[in-house]
């Protein structure tokens, strides 16, 4: 079933009578279980990918019963808490990519909420596109995956990512209340973009103070992506004195939105086809990827020129081992994702513990007194890399790895637990 389009996965299950399907890892037998034993080869294709797969606790499918979108819920690791991480509303081509995306995702998240120090686990929600009815309703589509979040009892949180809005979210909080991101009038944090673009620009100052570069003022830098996070990152750069900014992107208005910011930087923009990367390739101070995963590979790293690489994208690195070494190889510094973009999910937990006004809990992340703060973690990885002569993604994976082991101090392993008794009980049937 792997290399099945969506639209014939979800046709399958339709020929079996399945409306969900959930992968749930059993620690007994190793083996990822299948909830239907007639999709058992398809759980064992899925854990025999181990690159990716890393003995996530469970993946939740479900064809939603009004609209026909598949609805996927990835849950990597809870040992720190309940897995938390963004709802993408995305176009793939085979199932099989739904689904290394979506455990691609979730392992990052778990990465990025231990370096963070979040008392939260990784997960990650997909709904694909390119499935169910035609002229369906946006809000039916976002009210039943907050359907589908309720049934899942807590195990996974989810939040706005990439293809999702805040008023996306409001329609998903409408049927759960495991959500962030939700709107500031109903108590929400709203859009996490701006955070995360913060957290970004933090990691390229770390960066640039690291090499001797001095600081971002008169620098120049290439941008791949001015979505959301991206424009603020824009603003950002300009505000502190950034020269020279080339901005790529597939979507014009996301380049005219860019243009009518108005920002006192020299701004050159381009239109791009999708798999157009010649943006990275630019000579320039700094190369931001801010699109989509696994832009950085053998191809596009032989063809880098920039002397840093600091973006907002999840999963930069096609292969974190072999990419990285390449890029080490090259005398390309690259900042690894899940140290730098932390900041919207940080947003997405500060959230839940109600406001104060200026957040010292939120702000520290972003300053130089922490430790554990964006610029000096940064700093502390790359100067254990350079000591170790290893790359930065190795060494700031290795922290995040032993971090997500931690127990919650009070509900560790709550997540493995929920999982468990959802299949007990027949989630699936």
């Amino acid at each position: 079933m792997h290399d099945l389009s969506p639209t014939q996965f979800c046709a399958e299950l339709a020929r079996l009578n399945i409306q969900r399907l959930s992968l749930t890892w059993d620690s007994e037998t190793d083996r990822l279980v299948a909830s239907h034993p007639e999709l058992q080869p398809f759980a064992d294709h899925v854990a025999a990918n181990k690159t990716d797969f890393d003995q996530h606790e469970g993946l939740f499918f479900q064809v939603a019963p009004d609209t026909g979108v598949l609805q996927c819920a990835f849950v990597h690791r809870t040992c720190r808490g309940q897995a938390a991480g963004g709802l993408r509303y995305w176009t793939y081509d085979t199932i099989d990519d739904v689904i290394k995306d979506g455990i691609r995702l979730a392992r990052g998240m778990t990465r990025k909420n231990a370096l963070a120090g979040i008392w939260w686990g990784g997960g990650k929600g997909i709904m694909v596109r390119n499935t169910g009815v035609e002229n369906r309703d946006r809000q039916r589509v976002y009210e039943e995956y907050g359907a589908f979040i309720t049934s899942l009892a807590g195990c996974y949180v989810t939040a706005e990512d990439v293809g999702t809005t805040v008023t996306d979210m409001t329609a998903v909080y409408s049927q759960t209340r495991f959500t962030t991101c939700i709107p500031a009038h109903l108590g929400g944090s709203g859009n996490p973009s701006k955070p995360t673009a913060r957290g970004v620009v933090r990691g390229m100052e770390a960066a640039l103070h690291h090499l001797g570069m001095g600081t971002l003022q008169g620098k120049t830098v290439a941008m791949q992506g001015v979505g959301n996070v991206g424009r603020f990152i824009l603003a950002d750069l300009a505000e502190r004195g950034v020269s020279r900014v080339i901005a790529a992107d597939v979507n014009p208005d996301n380049l005219a939105r860019a243009q009518a910011l108005g920002l006192n930087v020299e701004l050159e923009t381009r239109l791009c086809e999708p798999g157009d990367a010649s943006i990275l390739f630019e000579d320039v101070d700094v190369v931001a990827p801010c699109a989509t995963g696994a832009c950085l590979n053998p191809d596009t790293i032989s063809q880098i020129r920039a002397p840093i690489i600091c973006g907002a994208a999840n999963n930069q690195l096609e292969d974190t081992d072999r990419d990285g070494a390449l890029l080490q190889e090259k005398g390309v510094l690259f900042m690894p994702d899940f140290l730098v973009n932390r900041m919207g999910i940080v947003n997405c937990a500060d959230e839940q513990y109600g406001y104060v006004g200026a957040s010292g809990a939120f702000e520290k992340h972003l300053g130089e007194d922490w430790e554990n703060g964006i610029y000096r973690l940064s700093l502390d990885v790359l100067a254990k890399a350079d000591a170790a002569r290893q790359s930065p993604a190795v060494v700031a994976r290795a922290l995040a790895d032993e971090r997500s082991k931690m127990l919650h101090p009070i509900w560790g392993h709550r997540g493995q637990a929920i999982i468990a008794r959802l299949a007990r009980a027949g989630w699936s049937r």
